[in-house]
């Protein structure tokens, strides 16, 4: 059997990201290449062994996590073998993401000359978008009147809803009717009139955050931990956060709970009024 071929048709017929199937295979190959069997004679105790290693390694929960997706989906979902495993471990980031401060990211967008360029970054902090889920945004995905719109197809392949942020309604709105933009069109289009790619989203804020002399490693995604981070700082519930950013497990959202203490944290002891 080819390993490859057949995860990579399967996963494509259930609608998986490029990105996700490379990550998959790389994690099965990693695990053949130290099994050294045949995939029908692998057995669930060969998996939880190869699983525990990397516990022991003190490798990332993310890291043991996707290994742990991928060897599922493919004796599972791929051979039909039943994979049940129950692996204890710490999924808590070994690194606090880097979050930008309230007046970092104003400084992000004072940076960016390019009117569509700052629209477009504005939309992805506002909402809390992956910049996946902003270039694929189209303009049949947004009801701007009631202020939210619909991701199609995000990550793990489900549709959520996201808000649109009051201050930038007349923006969007003037975009759609500046560039004739119909309902299956891409919200966002290149000068030739394509989508964006995510590498020219990428080097929009790399240039935005040299010409801010922002002292910290950003990306694209940094926007969406910043968007989590200063909802909380809002006050607004993990629980809220959770479904905007459409986590499936609220042990994910807590993290910004630790993003935010410091801004949070502002009661004084009474110890301090003795």
């Amino acid at each position: 059997m080819d390993i490859h071929y057949t995860v990579t048709r399967e996963m494509l017929r259930r609608k998986y990201s490029q990105k996700t199937i490379k990550t998959y295979l790389y994690c099965i190959d990693k695990f053949f290449s130290k099994c050294n069997k045949e995939a029908g004679k692998v057995s669930k105790t060969d998996v939880r062994e190869y699983l525990n290693n990397l516990i022991e390694k003190n490798k990332a929960g993310n890291t043991i996590n996707v290994n742990l997706n991928a060897l599922k989906f493919f004796f599972e979902e791929v051979l039909g073998k039943r994979m049940k495993l129950n692996i204890k471990y710490s999924k808590v980031p070994e690194k606090l993401p880097v979050v930008l401060s309230k007046e970092e990211v104003k400084g992000l967008f004072t940076a960016i000359d390019n009117e569509k360029h700052r629209l477009m970054v504005q939309v992805m902090y506002s909402a809390g978008l992956r910049v996946s889920e902003l270039i694929n945004l189209k303009v049949k995905d947004l009801d701007i009147k009631k202020n939210y719109g619909f991701v199609r197809q995000g990550k793990g392949n489900k549709d959520r809803i996201f808000i649109i942020s009051e201050s930038l309604k007349e923006k969007i709105n003037e975009l759609i009717e500046k560039e004739k933009l119909c309902l299956g069109n891409y919200l966002f289009n290149t000068n030739r009139n394509t989508k964006y790619g995510v590498r020219s989203l990428q080097q929009i804020i790399i240039k935005a955050r040299k010409k801010a002399k922002i002292n910290k490693k950003i990306s694209c995604h940094t926007l969406r931990h910043s968007f989590a981070t200063h909802l909380i700082e809002n006050g607004y519930s993990v629980s809220e956060v959770q479904a905007l950013l459409g986590h499936k497990s609220p042990e994910t959202t807590f993290i910004y709970l630790h993003t935010a203490a410091p801004n949070m944290i502002k009661v004084k002891s009474p110890i301090d009024s003795l």
